[in-house]
């Protein structure tokens, strides 16, 4: 979860507008982020494959891992730890 703002501690996915296996281009919009002020549209940082690690409607800490983007061929890494996962759920 990418912080917005200095006093962010932690956000809700509201929504993926990928699918697992999309294929993202770099600055594609990926996801929709609700804060305690706003929803926000997440863009790629890079290109890649899409794979995500998290539901829609969780709330996510701050650095937590949401997913991933992939190269061709790439295998995705293990999603967040259980006890990441449990925080996430909050």
């Amino acid at each position: 979860m990418p912080s917005v703002s200095t006093s962010m501690t932690e956000g809700t996915l509201a929504r993926w507008l990928k699918q697992d296996g999309d294929t993202v281009a770099k600055g594609e919009v990926i996801a929709e982020i609700e804060t305690d002020k706003a929803i926000l549209e997440l863009e790629a940082e890079t290109g890649g494959i899409f794979k995500g690690f998290v539901a829609d409607g969780a709330t996510i800490q701050v650095g937590a891992p949401m997913g991933v983007l992939l190269a061709p061929g790439e295998s995705p890494p293990a999603g967040p730890s259980a006890a990441a996962a449990a925080a996430a759920d909050g």
